[in-house]
């Protein structure tokens, strides 16, 4: 553990306005009990404040086919699982990501790790996201479906049995496929109305053409 830097911004509650969850908080006066300011009220208070020590994680970066390997910096001692999110700040963007592997070894992957042992965390770009969507005619000919990718921001909500508008088309969703390193789903492929996906836990998402039967230029 260590002291923080004056201006350095830490997570604690405020006695003010969060006294039960942590907001920002700036650092004016660092030292044994720190002179700290809530970001939110601008109240100033002391508080113990210790930072731990961090190591470096190489982290891989994934969105659209392209990939940046970068170093993040983590508290000694973390543990991440597949599925876990964290902001990466790369030369191209900041970005929110989430875990899709970790390699604690050659060929050796692992569900969950702690830093100490993890040679390269994989990851892709969940904040904004490419979905695939495959779209029946209305007319039900199976030989005219065909697939385009949309681009939406990761927390967009697809429901079956809710129209979307892509370019100057409608469609209805009929049905989703959740990614493998989604949460909180049942996985495989939801087609009861009213099932939701984010964008961002989204394989693929089937729908059904609800503006002609003859297809017109995306």
């Amino acid at each position: 553990m260590s002291l923080p830097d004056a201006g350095e911004r830490v997570p604690l509650s405020c006695p003010t306005c969060s006294p039960d969850e942590p907001t920002v908080h700036e650092v004016l006066k660092p030292g044994g009990h720190s002179t700290v300011r809530c970001t939110e009220c601008s109240h100033v208070h002391k508080e113990t404040v210790e930072i731990p020590d961090e190591t470096e994680m190489n982290v891989v970066v994934s969105q659209d086919g392209d990939s940046v390997s970068t170093d993040v910096p983590v508290p000694v001692g973390t543990t991440i699982e597949v599925g876990d999110e964290f902001i990466v700040d790369t030369p191209e963007a900041i970005q929110l990501v989430r875990i899709t592997g970790i390699e604690v070894g050659p060929e050796q992957r692992a569900d969950e790790a702690e830093v100490a042992d993890v040679k390269t965390v994989w990851t892709r770009v969940v904040d904004n996201v490419a979905v695939n969507v495959t779209i029946h005619p209305k007319d039900g000919k199976r030989e005219d479906t065909r697939s385009v990718t949309v681009n939406v921001p990761g927390d967009y909500e697809f429901v079956v049995g809710e129209t979307e508008a892509f370019g100057d088309e409608e469609v209805e969703i009929e049905g989703l496929v959740v990614r493998s390193d989604a949460p909180e789903y049942r996985h495989g492929k939801l087609d009861h109305p009213g099932d939701m996906v984010y964008a961002k836990d989204a394989k693929r998402v089937y729908a059904r053409d609800q503006t002609s039967t003859a297809w017109s230029a995306w």
